[in-house]
């Protein structure tokens, strides 16, 4: 079975784009398309997807109609997954759309649709229940805190920062020494060790771990 879709993008060319990209994907089905807030809570009740793709702003107000939906739907839909597509790398935004659980949540720059491979990957990540953070928005958020003299991250090894940016977005420890070249093992004593140096609880899922992570580089800014 294709994974269902309702994708909301207020700007006519660009919903267009997107819809024709997804549509090439076999395993992806575009159950109905919509320009608003209110039409994309409508779209979701009737057509009951896998997985919303949402702009960051719509009508009616442009500022977080993509965050409040995908709020709103942790409560009314909780097995639905939401990939927020963003102009922004605002860490505030990261941490509203995690507020309530990093499972089956994403969130993806807009430039990365230009990257299919990257885009359907964070469906896929969303509809399995797992969570995306744009490598951008994690880049960010470990350079801005990594310039406090009493940082933790400033204990880290250049390895571990690696590991931390991988694991921040969303990765499994597979795919994390896939990217680095490691053994899952050694990843997996790498994370203890980050985790232990942070501060933080381990957490063997993944959608906890990235929570976790943000959570603390949001806090220690």
């Amino acid at each position: 079975m294709p994974i269902r879709i309702v994708l909301a993008e207020d700007q006519y060319l660009v919903r267009e784009g997107l819809r024709r990209l997804l549509e090439t994907r076999d395993a992806l089905e575009v159950a109905a398309v919509c320009g608003d807030l209110d039409s994309l809570l409508e779209a979701v009740d009737a057509e009951r997807p896998d997985v919303v793709v949402t702009d960051i702003r719509m009508p009616p107000g442009s500022t977080d109609e993509g965050i409040q939906a995908a709020t709103r739907l942790r409560e009314t839909n909780p097995e639905v997954g939401v990939v927020v597509l963003s102009q922004y790398a605002t860490p505030s935004y990261v941490l509203a759309l995690l507020e309530g659980g990093s499972e089956r949540r994403a969130y993806l720059l807009k430039e990365r649709v230009t990257d299919l491979e990257q885009l359907v990957g964070a469906i896929e990540a969303v509809a399995d229940g797992g969570s995306v953070l744009d490598p951008k928005v994690v880049e960010a958020l470990v350079a801005e805190n990594a310039r406090a003299e009493d940082s933790p991250l400033n204990e880290l090894t250049p390895r571990e920062r690696n590991v931390l940016r991988e694991m921040a977005e969303g990765k499994n420890n597979a795919a994390i020494a896939e990217a680095l070249v490691l053994t899952e093992r050694s990843v997996e004593k790498v994370i203890h060790s980050i985790f232990l140096k942070l501060g933080l609880t381990w957490e063997p899922a993944v959608h906890k771990r990235v929570k976790a992570v943000v959570l603390y580089l949001a806090e220690s800014g």
